[in-house]
């Protein structure tokens, strides 16, 4: 573990990247422990109001992203500096994102259904980081072997088919699928191959002069989300709180 960590991550310079990551998803989780707390009215934490102003974390967030940010310029892709900044680049975005759907909207809808934007893009930045370190750009390391240099032939080119698939199921209006499948092989295609939800770009352009065939989409979007809704907000719910009804 420790030669493959070395080889595949220290050597090409990705270990700010890991950090990083990790820094993001452990800030996320912990912000949405304590917002629920605060919410719930329990424990030590309390909102920041200085002078009765709320001060989101997305103001700190910002201001950690702006200093990882310049300091991993300053610093490169090693030493100690570079990995502090990316810690600090991490926990920023992390704080950010949590709030992606308040930036949107400009308005607190933290705690509402436009909140739960929030949580997806939190999961999407994560997905796409993830393929970076896992392949994605696999640069950077020196003397590879035949052997070593075909698996990252196929690695390169599985993901690269695997995220044009999942372009086809986001212009067919399945975000979701489309994330997930960027990761999870054969969900994209699943999303791609079947018919485009009402409205997205691929049924404004295909379907135009098809009757049937937005006559069965709508069909199919309705009974989709009546199996499938509730499911997904019983997840969101427990991973991020449930929203003010």
């Amino acid at each position: 573990m420790g030669h493959w960590l070395a080889r595949n991550i220290v050597d090409p310079g990705k270990l700010p990247l890991l950090l990083a990551l990790t820094s993001f998803v452990l800030t996320f989780l912990v912000t949405r422990v304590i917002t629920r707390l605060i919410r719930a009215g329990r424990g030590p934490f309390r909102n920041i109001r200085p002078g009765g102003l709320h001060v989101h974390h997305v103001v700190p967030g910002v201001v950690l992203m702006v200093v990882g940010g310049f300091g991993a310029v300053a610093e490169g892709q090693h030493g100690v500096g570079a990995a502090v900044s990316a810690v600090l680049f991490g926990a920023g975005a992390g704080l950010v994102l949590d709030e992606f759907a308040l930036v949107l909207h400009l308005d607190d809808v933290y705690w509402t259904e436009q909140g739960r934007k929030s949580v997806e893009i939190v999961v999407l930045t994560a997905a796409l980081v993830t393929l970076l370190l896992a392949g994605f750009l696999p640069f950077g390391v020196n003397e590879l072997t035949p052997d070593e240099l075909h698996d990252r032939g196929i690695v390169v080119a599985n993901v690269s088919v695997n995220f044009l698939i999942a372009l086809f199921a986001l212009a067919k209006g399945k975000p979701r699928m489309a994330l997930i499948g960027a990761v999870v092989p054969f969900v994209a295609l699943v999303g791609a191959v079947r018919l485009a939800r009402p409205g997205s770009p691929w049924a404004r352009r295909f379907y135009r002069n098809r009757p049937r065939a937005r006559r069965r989409s709508r069909v199919r979007a309705y009974r989709h989300d009546a199996r499938w809704a509730a499911v997904r907000n019983r997840l969101h719910d427990l991973v991020a709180g449930a929203p003010d009804r």
